[in-house]
């Protein structure tokens, strides 16, 4: 049952690793700066990032194309990766955010709970540590996505460990890697996730009147990979395309149409032209 997130305890022990990350980030002091460090911190932060745009969120909560059950598992493994919980929990909680969005039984709403509550609070709600199967109904009947979901943490151990094994066999060494690509990057993953459901509520334009507050803004959508057209979005979001027209920069788009290119997905959904028409875009 749906239930109101007010007025719900929140727990920072359940988050402890969260936390520790955060605080991790510290490290970086004890490691002699190379812009080969930034360069693999970037890439590992916007290779995962993928996973959660391609995969999580324009996949596994959206089904917005199909594919096959092998390219399935590898989109489950890098969104994973990206130490977010499963693509169970994490595709469960976007369909109730959708379903809810901007009500009160939203889970990570600004208009009900405030932008740090959006940003980050809901985390530590300590009943969004869960989720309902009923609304993934269409995933839990593959036993490979149950296991990755019940097993997430050793998924992650195990980027880490290939983070710095990676390190390890390259000039850039196991010590910096797993600092710069692995805690500095999850914690920079994080709050770029994370702006989608703050920022992206808050602040830019509206090309569509829809129930919720989202919004498109184009300087962020060129750092979260095309997420940011969040208000064309939220008035379609049966649409793999996030950005509606050829101006607006959608990366994931562009990877998906490449993947689609040399046969690993199909039966790409775009938004019908009433809906282009609606928003201004024809």
């Amino acid at each position: 049952m749906d239930m109101k997130i007010k007025n719900t305890h929140l727990s920072f022990k359940k988050r402890a690793p969260f936390i520790a990350l955060h605080l991790l980030c510290v490290l970086v002091i004890t490691v002699n700066f190379s812009w080969s460090l930034l360069v693999f911190c970037i890439a590992s932060t916007y290779l995962r990032l993928l996973g959660i745009t391609a995969g999580f969120h324009r996949y596994f909560s959206h089904k917005t194309y199909k594919t096959s059950r092998l390219f399935q598992f590898i989109l489950a493994l890098l969104g994973t990766f990206s130490a977010q919980q499963g693509p169970l929990w994490w595709a469960a909680h976007h369909r109730h955010h959708h379903r809810h969005s901007d009500t009160e039984l939203d889970i990570h709403s600004p208009k009900q709970n405030g932008f740090f509550y959006a940003h980050l609070g809901w985390l530590f709600n300590t009943k969004n540590k869960y989720y309902d199967s009923k609304y993934i109904k269409d995933l839990t009947k593959f036993p490979e996505l149950v296991i990755i979901e019940k097993y997430y943490y050793l998924v992650i151990l195990g980027y880490a460990f290939l983070i710095s094994y990676i390190g390890s066999v390259t000039p850039i060494g196991a010590y910096p890697a797993l600092v710069w690509g692995f805690v500095v990057s999850t914690v920079l993953l994080y709050h770029l996730t994370f702006t989608i459901n703050s920022v992206l509520h808050t602040f830019g334009k509206r090309n569509y009147n829809t129930p919720d507050s989202s919004r498109n803004n184009f300087m962020l959508s060129i750092f979260i990979l095309g997420e940011a057209w969040h208000n064309n979005h939220h008035r379609y979001p049966h649409s793999e395309r996030q950005g509606f027209v050829w101006w607006q920069i959608d990366i994931t788009h562009y990877f998906i149409k490449a993947m689609e290119k040399i046969g690993l997905l199909w039966d790409i959904k775009t938004p019908p032209k009433s809906v282009l028409i609606e928003g201004g875009y024809s």
